[in-house]
């Protein structure tokens, strides 16, 4: 669940198109654009957006230029309904964008939402005829309508850390009582419980990286003092070291979580989080997981792999209410290709419960694994844009 990356970027609205494959852009630009033609849409504080000849049937890229003395950000949208249909951020004075959509018949306007507060929206545009690939829109969400979502999620996280004390806890007495061999499998059932947890790998601060820290960037690797949690304890475990060398590292594994617990009411998770992780968890197991960059040497990545699909599915759940009348299809077919991926990887464990490591994989499942964990993510990566809070549009 260590998140290295990812954390708390904003990615330009866009929308999916057919079911499969392209996304449409819809928001973005080309900073420092130049253009002198007289077909410039001209952005400023009193009536938003003017000049130019405005937005046309089909596909469209149109030039604008912020004459406005504060930052903006700017939407295209259908009025009676605060539909975005493309937007640029952080628009800044004397800077020329463009902005880019697909429009069929319908009325539209820009409005402008000021740094200083102030928020206008520029005369309509009819537009006439019809179009393939039209942007369908998003609605607007104001940032509190993920207040519910972040409320549901703490909750399935406080379910879900006593689970988490309770098996380091017997993780740790198998290395009391010196059996090596349990601790391997109760490793790995504790070390899932924590995968499973998804998206509060922000809200947990530095207890994320005392209790599933990997060896990554430590001055001194796999032999850094500093390492400990999950994947220090996993190191040792099948690398020959004994009870006593890694009942150490247990103890502090029970005392970091229930440190965890204690201070989890008192930590809070940004509501941007949420939709971000709907796609950040699998796409870090992706290029950390799947890859075998994260073996430590017990094999199981792929279990948490299908750890994290479970995680994602947690953070979709709470999610649901937002995402459906946004785009009605994209969690039916998300929920598709959820279980086949989960099918995938369920294929790589043995009939005595044990995984397949990645590194053991035949061509075929590895290919089969690729493709379609890269199809659900290229599903779920339109999720953080619908998201996005756009209280003013």
């Amino acid at each position: 669940m260590w998140n290295r990356s990812l954390s708390g970027r904003r990615l330009p609205l866009r929308t999916t198109v057919a079911v499969a494959t392209a996304a449409v852009v819809l928001g973005g630009g080309i900073a420092a654009y130049a253009s002198n033609g007289s077909d410039v849409i001209t952005v400023n504080e009193q009536v938003c957006a003017t000049g130019g000849t405005g937005p046309t049937v089909g596909h469209q890229v149109m030039t604008l230029r912020d004459a406005a003395r504060d930052p903006v950000e700017l939407y295209l949208i259908e009025p009676s309904g605060n539909t975005v249909f493309a937007e640029l951020q952080d628009f800044t004075p004397g800077t020329t964008r463009t902005l880019s959509t697909t429009l069929t018949a319908g009325r539209y306007a820009f409005r402008c939402v000021f740094s200083n507060g102030k928020v206008l929206t520029s005369a309509s545009y009819t537009v006439t005829g019809k179009a393939a690939g039209a942007v369908p829109g998003v609605q607007p969400m104001p940032d509190l309508d993920l207040g519910g979502p972040v409320a549901a999620y703490r909750a399935y996280v406080n379910r879900s850390l006593p689970v988490l004390l309770a098996d380091s806890r017997i993780l740790n007495a198998d290395l009391v009582a010196g059996d090596l061999t349990r601790a391997r499998t109760d490793w790995l059932t504790a070390h899932l419980d924590y995968e499973r947890l998804g998206a509060a790998y922000n809200t947990f601060q530095d207890f994320d990286g005392t209790i599933n820290g990997t060896a990554d960037g430590l001055p001194l690797g796999t032999a850094d003092p500093s390492w400990t949690g999950f994947f220090r304890i996993e190191y040792g475990l099948w690398h020959g070291q004994s009870a006593a060398e890694l009942r150490p590292l247990t103890a502090g594994l029970v005392k970091a979580v229930q440190g965890l617990i204690a201070d989890f009411p008192s930590e809070d998770t940004d509501p941007g989080d949420l939709p971000l992780r709907s796609h950040e968890i699998l796409e870090n197991a992706l290029e950390f997981q799947l890859s075998g960059t994260d073996d430590y040497g017990s094999g199981t990545t792929l279990a948490t792999v299908y750890a994290n699909t479970q995680g994602t599915q947690a953070v979709l759940g709470t999610l649901t209410s937002l995402i459906t009348p946004r785009d009605p299809a994209l969690l039916a077919s998300v929920d598709q290709w959820m279980a086949t991926v989960q099918h995938d990887l369920l294929a790589c464990r043995a009939a005595d419960g044990s995984w397949t490591a990645v590194s053991a994989l035949s061509r075929a499942q590895r290919q089969t694994l690729d493709g379609d964990l890269g199809e659900l993510l290229e599903q779920l990566s339109s999720i953080p844009n619908l998201l996005t809070g756009r209280t003013s549009a």
